[in-house]
């Protein structure tokens, strides 16, 4: 008989194993009735040790099994499956798992009950244990589940594996150079992104967006089936977004290659952007990359073009004025279909005035996160308090509107 590594059994532990003798298991069953003793060995050690403390043969191998079957048996099958499941699809790291008959785990903690075990280890948990091993092991890849490339689901009562691809995460500063796009794909409101007589089939309000220009030949390189675009706030569609560009991460879903030449697929982007939008300190990402970006909240500077019939002494006098009283913004009639209606408090914290001439002039404010700035110039109807307006006495309108900065990088 070989020897096998030591691990402690008591009275209570033998009792157990003499009554698991009793049932048809194999090595690797009887050994998970003691799977949380014998530190660092395998089941199958823990049923020889069990045998030699004993002094009965060890389990046979070849042995029907009354608890997993015989799936313990056929590993390497499944091992197959996962590898044909995977099948053109690049990843370097992987976790798997599997998806078992109830009615078996049922039984599993009946058994349990019956040999008064105390020490079991589920079938599902050295199952997915001994699975990624060996998918190790053929592969190369690391098995783990920490930023997994691929996700291998065993469906033992079906006999296929699933595979779910992980997505992809690029991150990176946009500056949107047109007037003329929305951040993200706007699908078009009358069929909801279907394709209609308005839209001309197209199923969008506008023909193309920032994500959409930026995510194209990101798709292709990575052969990926879509986009989620996660920007750090947006500017509105007629703004430009200058400076060092807005924070942004690109996920994309399902790609079959993640290995990408980042530097030129940039380029090609910028040939394809040219004078609409420019990519910067483009470089990989996480997944927690996007709760940061979209929970950040930083303060933002902007350039406004102002039309309306003011003394640029009552323009700076009001300036003043606004910079010691917070402001009540009402959402937004333009966007009141979308967001809740509830008052927000903010402040601007710089104002100043840097240009004006007949019937015009400019500023550059720098705000707190989240302020509606076209509103705060206009009033929107008396939904801001105060709003420059109010405070000048006078109509005005906003003419343009530029994002000067996000100060995502000051402390």
């Amino acid at each position: 008989m070989t020897d096998a590594p030591l691990f402690s059994l008591d009275e209570r532990s033998l009792a157990s194993a003499r009554r698991a003798l009793e049932r048809p298991l194999c090595p690797e069953c009887f050994g998970r009735l003691f799977g949380r003793l014998g530190h660092g060995l395998s089941n199958p050690e823990r049923a020889l040790r069990c045998a030699q403390a004993l002094g009965v043969e060890p389990v046979s191998p070849e042995a029907g099994c009354s608890l997993c079957d015989g799936v313990f048996g056929r590993l390497d099958r499944w091992v197959d499956r996962a590898v044909r499941a995977a099948e053109g699809v690049e990843w370097h790291r992987f976790t798997c798992g599997s998806r078992w008959d109830p009615e078996l785990l049922a039984r599993e903690e009946a058994r349990w009950s019956e040999v008064d075990t105390g020490w079991g280890e589920s079938a599902r948990s050295a199952f997915n244990r001994e699975l990624g091993k060996r998918i190790e092991a053929r592969t190369g890849a690391a098995g783990g589940p920490e930023r997994p490339d691929i996700v291998l689901l065993a469906d033992l009562p079906v006999g296929l594996v699933e595979i779910t691809i992980q997505p992809l995460y690029l991150q990176g500063r946009y500056r949107k150079l047109d007037r003329t796009l929305p951040q993200t794909r706007w699908p078009c409101r009358r069929c909801r992104g279907q394709g209609c007589d308005s839209c001309g089939g197209t199923g969008k309000t506008y023909p193309t967006s920032v994500e959409e220009i930026i995510a194209g030949p990101f798709l292709k390189a990575a052969r990926a089936e879509g986009t989620r675009f996660h920007g750090m706030g947006r500017e509105d569609i007629d703004a430009r977004m200058l400076g060092h560009g807005r924070p942004f991460v690109l996920e994309l879903l399902r790609p079959r290659v993640r290995s990408l030449d980042l530097e030129g697929v940039g380029q090609e982007l910028a040939r394809e952007a040219a004078g609409r939008v420019e990519v910067v300190d483009l470089r990989p990402a996480e997944g927690p990359d996007v709760v940061r970006v979209k929970e950040a909240a930083p303060q933002k500077s902007y350039r406004v073009g102002v039309i309306g019939e003011v003394p640029v002494a009552k323009v700076n006098e009001a300036l003043n004025l606004a910079l010691d009283r917070a402001i009540a913004q009402r959402t937004p009639t333009r966007v009141a279909h979308r967001r809740s209606d509830r008052v927000r408090t903010r402040r601007v914290v710089t104002a100043r005035l840097v240009e004006a001439a007949e019937g015009r002039f400019t500023l550059e404010l720098r705000t707190e996160a989240g302020t509606y700035v076209k509103e705060w110039v206009e009033g929107d109807g008396g939904r801001t308090q105060p709003s420059l307006a109010s405070l000048v006495g006078a109509p005005l309108k906003v003419e343009y509107l530029d994002v000067l900065e996000i100060h995502d990088t000051e402390t």
